[in-house]
């Protein structure tokens, strides 16, 4: 029978007001895993005043535990208004919501409601505060609460280290760790503490000694000593790990498959990713990273069209397609970018977070401009990191005006720009010689958004007047600079001075830079071009001779192209 001939029996039999019968039924829906169930059960509870604290707390828990964990909380409340007697499960299933929302305001009311119920000396009550504080980022509340426990079992110690280990304070987890009674400590607590010091740059040893030391182990712990490893790099002490494993899970084989392409051995990344049981898209994406960071792009594209239609039957994820869209700008291939697009699309993937931000990186470095462009207006939150990908990409091609022009957008709708949105929007002013936009943008970034300019916007500036012929402004630049210029802002000035034939400045400026690193050839190039074009060619004569002693060799300039879509 449907729903709404049930609802409907019920009222024309008038068993609608037969509160034993109408209980039954809301409690068979409401743990429903059917919604249209549970949307009925709710609508009917809250139809008729009950007064049973059993069939509150059900219909609470099908909010706290549900997609709506909100509205917990407002039954809570009409309990609370209608007299209902609140029990130690009310304020529990409560609690649970507050603390999924991360209710801070709401969660303090239900902590001071306890108190004024007495119920605040309940064990599981203050461990669920405990869990709702640090859900809410107020770790000192929850350890103020549980300094004031009588009892403490191994939960309130578990969620305190826990709680330490999220926020990135490790050795105060340790602290509680080393005073927790061995009656309560257990596996979750070794493992949290061993997770803490996995994420420790400097924590490898801290780990393994706590691995060493545990009285039992279970396959997360082993997981995560085998996960530090290949963090670490040490793939000989993983390799020894994973041998002496009684028991493998995915993760387990994802970790050596990420360590191995970690440390450049993409074969025996393979290796591990073929001899899989079984695969997931996290080891997937795992072997699609090592590709792409050791410059293997074909391959890393190969393994997302497995994943889509060559046998692994698994569903990209939104880490899948940034690694995908990665490998094909770096290809420069269109034509996979597209596609890419298209399946982001048509499987509705948000364009609002990275995947939004990397679309408009492709299409732009991939040589679409307009397609990029199009990418940006359709999204609807735009970030940060969106504007300064389109003021980038403006920039690649040359595209100053339009670059500016954003960039003042932003400004009118007072967004705030970062460092990075400034090296674009000046990148962008120095390849199409907008000298007087480039200053206005840097006095921008300086007065009004407080930003202290970084090396490359000082190089960027230095190539926006060397490119605008301005070369005495720039060396004065440069001599003015707050801090050290590096061989890149040189090497600009000197290939401005080759340039603009200015031997005056570019012959000291070649030779400062060959005492800065005398194995780069670019500045012995630059120096014997400006000596050629003085006709000096015993200096030219020179530098080659230099040239040839050190065993330097001209960089041969090279380019890709595009071909039925094969990049040659």
């Amino acid at each position: 029978m449907e729903i709404n001939q049930i609802h409907a029996n019920l009222i024309t039999t008038g068993h609608i007001h037969n509160p034993t019968l109408t209980s039954k039924i809301i409690l068979d829906f409401v743990f429903s895993h059917h919604k249209p169930s549970v949307d009925f059960a709710r609508r009917l509870f809250l139809d008729y005043n009950y007064r049973d604290p059993f069939l509150w707390n059900a219909i609470i828990r099908s909010f706290s535990h549900g997609n709506e964990p909100g509205n917990a909380y407002q039954v809570f409340v009409l309990m609370l208004v209608r007299g209902v007697l609140v029990d130690e499960y009310s304020f529990s299933l409560v609690l649970k919501s507050c603390s999924r929302l991360h209710f801070l305001r709401e969660g303090m009311q239900i902590h001071g409601l306890m108190c004024k119920f007495q119920f605040g000396s309940d064990v599981f009550l203050q461990n669920s505060l405990i869990c709702m504080y640090i859900k809410c980022g107020i770790l000192q509340f929850g350890r103020r609460i549980f300094d004031r426990m009588l009892i403490k079992d191994s939960f309130s110690y578990n969620l305190m280290i826990d709680g330490y280990v999220k926020c990135g304070m490790v050795s105060a987890a340790r602290e509680l760790f080393d005073i927790m009674p061995s009656d309560v400590k257990n596996l979750v607590s070794w493992n949290s503490m061993i997770s803490g010091y996995v994420k420790l740059e400097n924590g490898f040893e801290y780990a393994w000694d706590l691995f060493d030391k545990m009285p039992e182990r279970d396959l997360v712990s082993w997981n995560l000593m085998l996960d530090c490893c290949a963090k670490n790099g040490n793939m000989n002490l993983a390799q020894n790990l994973f041998d002496k494993m009684s028991k493998r899970d995915v993760v387990s084989w994802a970790s050596m498959v990420d360590g191995y392409a970690k440390v450049g051995n993409v074969d025996a990344a393979r290796y591990f990713f073929d001899a899989m049981p079984q695969r997931d898209v996290i080891s997937c994406n795992a072997m699609m990273a090592g590709y792409v960071n050791n410059g293997c792009y074909n391959e890393a594209l190969k393994v997302f069209h497995d994943m889509l239609g060559g046998g692994f039957g698994l569903a990209p994820d939104s880490v899948t397609l940034l690694t995908a869209l990665s490998a094909t700008t770096q290809l420069n291939c269109i034509n996979e970018g597209i596609a890419i697009h298209r399946y982001i699309q048509k499987h509705r993937f948000a364009t609002n977070g990275k995947l939004g931000v990397t679309l408009i990186d492709m299409y732009a470095k991939c040589g679409t401009i307009e397609q990029a462009m199009r990418v940006f207006e359709g999204v609807q939150d735009k970030s940060i990191d969106h504007w300064n990908a389109m003021i980038g990409g403006l920039a690649i091609h040359g595209l100053g005006y339009l670059a500016f022009d954003l960039f003042m957008k932003m400004e009118r709708l007072s967004l705030k720009p970062d460092d990075i949105t400034f090296v674009a929007v000046l990148h962008a002013c120095g390849h199409s010689g907008m000298i007087k936009e480039g200053l206005v943008c840097f006095e921008i970034m300086r007065r009004f958004h407080r930003i202290v300019p970084k090396l490359q916007h000082y190089g960027c500036m230095v190539d926006i007047l060397s490119r605008g012929g301005q070369i005495e402004a720039a060396a004065k630049f440069v001599k003015e600079m707050p801090v050290p210029p590096n061989d890149v802002v040189w090497r600009t000035l000197l290939s401005a001075c080759t340039t603009r034939e200015n031997l005056n400045i570019g012959e000291p400026v070649a030779k400062h830079l060959i005492g800065m690193d005398s194995c780069d050839s670019s500045s012995y190039v630059l120096l014997s071009n400006i000596y050629a074009q003085f006709g000096l060619w015993e200096y030219v004569r020179r530098v080659r001779t230099v040239m040839k002693q050190r065993e330097l060799d001209k960089v041969p300039g090279c380019s890709w192209i595009e071909l039925e879509g094969t990049v040659h």
